[in-house]
């Protein structure tokens, strides 16, 4: 019987590599040796910028609602203690959308903080 060798896997399988190295520079998109650590590489970032998204939202949303509030005469830390105090369950997102899109909403919003307090 004759020795089955791994030719057409093997060739799907570094074909699939260098297809996902499309558009690197240089040997990275057409060796496989180079594109296969340059995708393992990317993937890494890839992993990573998936994380640090969340942060960096969550970062805007934060300083886009510290400036909604020094507007309004109050700070974000006590803004957001009055806002858990009154019963508002509103998470960061939307209220940086309120700061933004409806201004006299959000300052309603600071004078049921400020009364919380």
């Amino acid at each position: 019987m004759a020795r089955v060798k791994g030719a057409m896997m093997t060739r799907k399988r570094r074909n699939k590599t260098l297809k996902l190295a499309k558009g690197y520079w240089g040997a990275k998109s057409k060796h496989f040796k180079m594109a296969k650590q340059a995708v393992m590489k990317s993937g890494n970032y890839a992993y990573v910028g998936r994380k640090q998204k969340k942060r960096d939202f969550r970062r805007i949303w934060i300083t886009r609602i510290s400036a909604a509030c020094k507007l309004n005469g109050m700070n974000y830390s006590q803004f957001m203690n009055g806002i858990k105090k009154s019963g508002i369950t509103l998470n960061r997102k939307m209220l940086s959308e309120i700061a933004i899109s409806d201004p006299a909403g959000f300052t309603a919003i600071v004078e049921k903080a400020k009364a919380a307090l």
